[in-house]
């Protein structure tokens, strides 16, 4: 009789950690457990065309500081509403069943699942049909109520705080106002760590709406002490006092259709209408889900990935991996994606009045609301 398998994907955006969950858990699960591993390439997609690698001590090597995933992501691929072609047209189809006899035919004890709300979504809908699945949770925005940080936040606020450092030379040599966006969509973690270990000026967040007559205030304030240039750091679904989030386009066929972009250049623009000093925007866009992964956030991805396969071994399904109380835990996926009765899900947003906003604002950054 064939080697019972345990299957592994990835899917939605990258994020910095994705391998070192992949190195931690294939580790754990062959010291462990004896099963053969397979990992599904390009997401869901790799598990309905049954498109996978070996996960083993050689694929797996040298892959714990790497960024990115060896097993590539999709975040088109929904198995509950998937595009197929018949006669020529392409339609919606719920092709989980033949998902769920691909995965019986190759023998997969467990499917392990690493993404965010929409990959989750899917892991509880394949769970609900018996499918012995574990979840763990990635976003580099660190917005997932159910888990206290999620791996790729802290490689991400890295990314920003040093370029943001960059941005000071030229914004100082130049005397300009420089406005970076940065990730996070309609939540404000990184822009507001970034920014604080990067030293901006003003920081923007969702969850605290600005206005541009109080950035021109906190430019002037620093022109009266002598400083020429200011570092704006800016969420990508900030919100202008009365108005509402930028968006950039929507992609018709992505689970999460709508992408904000554009309101750097869109409070540059405004500036540029009251300051004399030029103004500069930029987007540091994707470098924040590359490169190599932070140490923090590679022992923190080991932590999810070792204890994704003790919850193998011991059965635990139709959970996902969380940090609570910093501890290692898990909770069910029921509570953690859509409607169920009582519920953790949502997005984890920044506090106004809590402890990092006090922070920046007394060391005299403004969040432009005052």
């Amino acid at each position: 009789m064939a080697k019972k398998k345990i299957a592994m994907l990835t899917g939605g955006g990258d994020a910095p950690g994705l391998n070192a969950v992949i190195c931690s858990f294939v580790r754990a699960c062959l010291n462990t457990m004896d099963y053969d591993i397979i990992g599904y390439r390009f997401g869901y997609r790799g598990l309905y065309r049954n498109e996978y690698i070996p996960l083993d001590r050689h694929t797996t090597s040298g892959i714990l500081r790497q960024g990115g995933t060896i097993l590539f992501n999709s975040n088109k691929d929904n198995l509950f509403d998937y595009s197929v072609e018949e006669n020529g047209v392409t339609v919606k189809k719920d092709v989980s069943d033949q998902a769920i006899e691909t995965m019986k035919k190759e023998n997969v004890h467990a499917l392990v699942v690493l993404g965010g709300d929409g990959t989750l979504t899917s892991a509880r809908d394949f769970a609900r049909k018996g499918v012995n699945v574990i979840g763990v949770p990635k976003t580099i925005d660190n917005d997932l109520p159910a888990t206290e940080v999620t791996f790729g936040f802290d490689t991400a606020v890295n990314t920003v705080a040093e370029n943001l450092g960059r941005l000071h030379t030229t914004a100082e040599s130049h005397h300009r106002i420089m406005v970076a966006e940065v990730m996070g969509r309609s939540a404000g973690w990184i822009a507001l760590y970034g920014g604080i270990a990067g030293s901006a000026d003003v920081i923007l967040i969702p969850e605290i709406p600005y206005t541009i007559e109080n950035i021109v205030k906190k430019i002037n304030e620093r022109k009266s002490h002598g400083k020429e240039f200011t570092i704006i750091c800016v969420t990508e679904g900030a919100i202008e006092k009365g108005g509402s989030a930028t968006i950039g386009k929507i992609v018709k066929d992505s689970p999460d259709a709508v992408r904000f972009g554009g309101v750097a250049a869109k409070i540059a623009h405004q500036l540029e209408q009251h300051i004399e000093n030029e103004v500069r925007h930029c987007l540091f866009g994707h470098i924040q889900r590359g490169g190599d992964t932070s140490p923090a956030d590679r022992i923190l991805s080991a932590r999810y990935g070792v204890k994704a396969a003790q919850m193998v071994k011991e059965g635990q399904f139709g959970n996902m991996v969380c940090l609570r109380n910093g501890q290692m835990e898990y909770v069910s996926l029921e509570d953690v994606i859509g409607d169920a009765k009582v519920s953790v899900s949502g997005s984890k947003t920044v506090d106004p009045n809590g402890e990092m906003v006090r922070v920046a604002k007394s060391m005299g950054i403004s969040f432009a609301d005052e």
